[in-house]
């Protein structure tokens, strides 16, 4: 029944290649992803084909290869921005570099209302676009649907043939009213709406059976939702006697978390694991360094280090044992694991050990396909506890992430070194300075690392924050971060300073981290905000640390929306932080794309 109704994604790099899957699930329909080069013989019974965005140019030598013989598949196609513009140029249509390249929200107008694929759409919509290139001259039998401001071939039918074409990302919070487009989509394909996680529980359960065979299955448990939910899926699918799990304390874990992820799943009748604590090991090994990408290496690398330790002093016999991980799909998207996606950033557990352990089959991944929202209904679906599956995502490398290193030293330009922003900031009323570091964000299907930038005036609400923090990104490309001061000890700008992951600078972040997340739950906010990142970052305000709550809004975690909180709640909070001896406390006001979720 599953095979019988499916669409296939062809992934042309795109990091919202998986989101478009995710979203067509979640409207009730099975999907698959596939390279687009896949055979017309692996195609054969889907009901429709989307073409995905990726970063590349149509007309670039490196652009990515394809199966020109897909497009005579008799079946609807839909091209997705980078899609759009291939199936176009495929027909006989030209594609160039765009006059204004479009990076946020643009209005959609519908030039044809009642046309099936934008039917029950408003006149006008917000919808996100991301995009360099653009359709310039039709192929025949071509019609615009829908045009932006800035892009007149916003969305294109071919009726005759089914094929259609959109410059935007329907598959993004950010596009109010893009489920209803992919929805029209499954209605064109006469798709059966009978996808959800009760279905796909068996089919996760069979592929495991048969990954695994006759070996056992060692699992890391960093105690967050997806390794839990993991832990737990193996459990019951290979029963405890096959399944071990090993929980590792590197030192870089939330308050009292590892005590708190024994007690979990020991009173749900896994007693299968092992708690070690590990955190000499991992800080030793995290002496000096202070690149973000270094340290997520050390930390993923450490952790097989540990594991494989482990083991020995278990006497398991690696050949009847396999490692599994509670990956999930925006940790491989996000390391550029497609073949045609870049790098956004290298998650602990995409260092080359893993990716060593993959080639040799020995590591299993259950959750690999799924998305946050997908493996909390999966671990609803499997009985846990509804206060365990919906905490906060926490990374694989924890705190590891949040606290930001530094030598001291910084050759970054001011905020007078970057062309027009000081004149831009005299013109809006705005008052700030441009930070000595840098975070990492996400545009246009690829990474930047570039600086944030500390709004310091007093008095906006969240939609001025929101119009500020997206005009300065967008228009300053040295600049992919906006964090809004909500309080501060000192007027004087921030001072950088010397700061490495040691014990002591992590307990410092652990105590705020608890605070922050107190201060959610007595206020009833915790299960309205997805997740809350506390950030130490190695800036001083009269010699007091300086952090960064990054509470945000999201279903997968491949875009999110800054949260709001109130602002008497937030000077509520500043006090008690300026209490415990912080510096300053800023808040990050910052959508993603263009910031990632973490700061590193």
């Amino acid at each position: 029944m599953i095979n019988k109704d499916k669409i296939v994604i062809l992934d042309f790099g795109g990091q919202y290649s998986h989101l478009i899957a995710n979203r067509i699930r979640r409207l009730g329909v099975f999907t698959e992803i596939h390279q687009p080069t896949v055979s017309v013989e692996d195609l054969k019974g889907v009901k429709g084909i989307i073409y995905s965005g990726g970063p590349a140019s149509v007309y670039a030598e490196n652009a990515p290869a394809y199966n020109p013989e897909i497009l005579k598949l008799p079946v609807p196609k839909l091209g997705i921005c980078y899609g759009h513009q291939l199936l176009a140029k495929q027909l006989g249509g030209t594609v160039q570099s765009g006059a204004v390249k479009e990076y946020g929200i643009a209005d959609l107008i519908l030039s044809e209302p009642e046309h099936p694929l934008v039917k029950g759409l408003p006149k006008s919509s917000p919808m996100w676009m991301s995009h360099g290139d653009a359709v310039a001259e039709l192929p025949t039998s071509y019609r615009i649907i829908a045009y932006t401001k800035d892009c007149p071939v916003a969305a294109v039918a071919n009726d005759q043939e089914k094929i259609y074409g959109i410059q935007f990302h329907p598959e993004v919070t950010h596009s109010k009213y893009g489920n209803k487009i992919l929805e029209n989509f499954i209605a064109i394909c006469g798709c059966e709406k009978s996808w959800n996680m009760k279905s796909y529980l068996p089919i996760i359960t069979e592929q495991v059976l048969k990954q695994v065979g006759d070996k056992k299955v060692f699992l890391l448990v960093s105690g967050g939702v997806d390794s839990t939910v993991a832990f737990v899926l193996l459990n019951r699918i290979l029963g405890t006697e096959r399944v071990l799990g090993l929980h590792v304390d590197h030192g870089m874990m939330r308050l009292n978390e590892s005590a708190q992820v024994k007690k979990f799943l020991d009173a749900e009748g896994m007693t299968n694991l092992k708690v070690v604590d590990a955190s000499e090991t991992f800080l030793k090994n995290l002496e000096g360094i202070t690149a973000p990408e270094a340290k997520r290496k050390s930390i993923g690398a450490t952790f097989l280090q540990v594991k494989d330790e482990e083991m020995a002093k278990l006497n398991l016999n690696p050949k009847e044992w396999m490692i599994a991980q509670g990956t999930i799909y925006p940790d491989t998207i996000e390391s550029g694991n497609s073949p045609n996606a870049e790098l956004i950033k290298t998650h602990h557990n995409r260092v080359k050990e893993v990716l060593d352990l993959m080639d040799a089959g020995l590591l299993l991944e259950p959750l690999a396909d799924l998305y946050k929202d997908e493996v909390r209904l999966l671990g609803e679906e499997l009985g846990i506890p509804h206060n365990l599956v919906w905490r906060h995502p926490f990374p694989g490398p924890g705190l590891g992430v949040r606290l930001l290193c530094s030598d001291g030293k910084s050759e970054l330009p001011g905020a007078e070194s970057i062309q027009g922003l000081t004149a831009w900031l005299a013109e809006n009323k705005i008052e700030g300075n441009l930070l000595p570091i840098q975070s990492v964000g996400v545009q246009g299907d690829g990474r930047t690392y570039a600086q944030p930038f500390l709004i310091t005036t007093q008095g906006l609400d969240w939609k001025a924050c929101e119009n500020y923090s997206t005009g300065i990104v967008n228009r300053f490309k040295a600049i992919n971060r906006i964090v809004l001061e909500i309080g501060s000890v000192s007027k004087e700008e921030p001072v950088l300073v010397r700061q490495f992951a040691t014990r002591e600078n992590f307990d410092t972040l652990r105590k705020f981290d608890n605070l922050c997340t107190e201060f959610l739950q007595q206020n009833g906010l915790y299960e309205q905000i997805w997740q809350m990142p506390v950030v130490l970052l190695p800036l001083r305000a009269e010699n007091k640390p300086c952090i960064v709550m990054r509470p945000i809004n999201s279903s997968e975690a491949m875009t999110a929306n800054f949260a709001e909180i109130d602002f008497a709640l937030l000077q509520k909070l500043w006090g008690t932080l300026q209490e415990a001896g912080a510096g300053s406390l800023w808040y990050d006001i910052t959508h993603k794309p263009p910031g990632t979720i973490e700061w590193e």
